[in-house]
């Protein structure tokens, strides 16, 4: 891994695509994750130590509930060399059991190695989760499809919300009062 931004990567494209061995590129093996939930609507283990285990949580478990997942980091990338990081992400996602849709939202801090070439630390919070009915999968899906991915400017993501009154435009944010919602916590 050359920088923090590789390793981030890494972890979005391993998490979203079902891929545990693309963890090797992200974290130590001895990496650790810390998870806040502020919702009901989904569960985690608060500690997660080693990165199999972080694979299993994060990846494999995560993977036999969800598909058709979407993860974005949300705001600036970080620069060559910086060891911590932030930002804040959104996900869009369709639970495998029912075909609901999922929207949420939430915090990413990241801690990388003295060389920021891995990442030994993950602190995940999850802001919010919610769920949306199976009707409205297809056009959060088709949406999130056109973002920029995985790296969303938080100004290509508000364009997209304030044009969503344009339904005859596919690009936009649907018309959703939930979608709404998030996208207007994540303008904060």
């Amino acid at each position: 891994m050359a920088n923090l931004k590789d390793a981030i990567e890494s972890y979005v494209y391993a998490k979203d695509g079902n891929r545990p061995h693309l963890l090797t590129d992200a974290f130590a093996h001895d990496a650790s994750l810390a998870m806040t939930v502020k919702t009901t609507a989904i569960a985690f283990p608060q500690q997660t130590h080693g990165r199999d285990a972080i694979a299993s949580v994060l990846v494999s478990d995560f993977a036999q509930k969800y598909e058709n997942v979407y993860t974005f980091c949300v705001g600036a990338m970080p620069v060559d060399g910086q060891r911590e990081f932030s930002c804040d992400w959104l996900v869009c996602m369709t639970e495998k059991g029912t075909g609901a849709a999922r929207i949420g939202y939430g915090r990413y801090d990241w801690t990388g190695d003295s060389h920021a070439r891995c990442l030994t630390r993950l602190h995940i919070t999850i802001e919010e989760m919610a769920t949306l009915p199976k009707a409205s999968a297809g056009s959060l899906l088709r949406w999130a499809s056109r973002l920029p991915y995985p790296w969303c400017a938080r100004e290509s993501l508000m364009a997209n919300a304030a044009n969503a009154a344009d339904a005859a435009d596919a690009a936009d944010a649907p018309d959703i009062y939930i979608v709404q919602r998030v996208l207007a916590q994540l303008a904060r």
